[in-house]
C-alpha cells in the first residue's frame, strides 16, 4: 500500500493562498479591523519613476488618505531604494514601516539596522506591531480629509509581471 504525504502548508503559502504574504501581514490586518478600521490591504497603487523605468507599488495598507504602512519581514536594498523614490515622489504620503524584527541588519556585517536606515531618512517604523500613536494620527487624518478613495479596478495600472511591488 502506497502512503502519500502531504507537503505542510507553511503560514506564509497559507497567507498567499488567501490573499497576504506573510504571517506579520494577517496578525497587523487583524489588528487594523480591531481597531474598527478597513484595512484596505494592497488596495491603492502609486506610480513611481525609478532612474529610467516606471513601476507601480502596491502598499500594504492604505488606511487614511496620507498614511500608508508597508510590513516587512526581510527589507531589501531593492524594496529600501523603492521607499526613498516613493517618499521623495509622493510627498503628500506618510509612508510606515512596521518590521518583523526592526533590530534585524540590513546586510551580514553591517551595524545599520532597519531601524536606523528608517531614522537616518526620515521614515517612521515600529516593531511588529501598529503602535496606538499611529491609529490616533490615522484617525485624524480620516476626520480632516475623509476616508481613503480607492481605485476603480478598471482604473488601476496592470501588472507587468512579477509581484509588481
Amino acid at each position: 500500500m502506497v502512503r502519500f504525504h502531504r507537503k505542510k502548508i507553511t503560514t506564509d503559502a497559507n497567507g498567499i493562498k488567501h490573499g497576504y504574504r506573510s504571517g506579520l501581514e494577517k496578525k497587523i490586518l487583524l489588528d487594523v479591523e480591531d481597531q474598527g478600521l478597513e484595512p484596505n490591504y494592497e488596495a491603492t497603487r502609486f506610480e513611481y519613476i525609478q532612474p529610467e523605468t516606471r513601476h507601480t507599488y502596491t502598499p500594504d495598507f492604505h488606511l487614511s488618505p496620507h498614511i500608508v504602512i508597508e510590513t516587512k519581514g526581510r527589507w531589501t536594498v531593492d524594496d529600501r531604494l523603492k521607499m526613498l523614490y516613493l517618499k521623495d515622489q509622493h510627498p503628500e504620503i506618510d509612508f510606515r514601516m512596521v518590521f518583523q524584527n526592526a533590530n534585524q541588519k540590513i546586510k551580514k556585517g553591517s551595524k545599520t539596522s532597519y531601524a536606523d536606515y528608517c531614522d537616518k531618512h526620515g521614515i517612521k517604523w515600529a516593531n511588529k506591531v501598529i503602535p496606538s500613536e499611529w491609529y490616533n494620527d490615522i484617525f485624524d487624518d480620516i476626520a480632516k480629509n475623509g476616508e481613503v478613495v480607492l481605485q476603480e479596478e478598471k482604473d488601476k495600472p496592470k501588472r507587468e509581471g512579477g509581484r509588481g511591488r
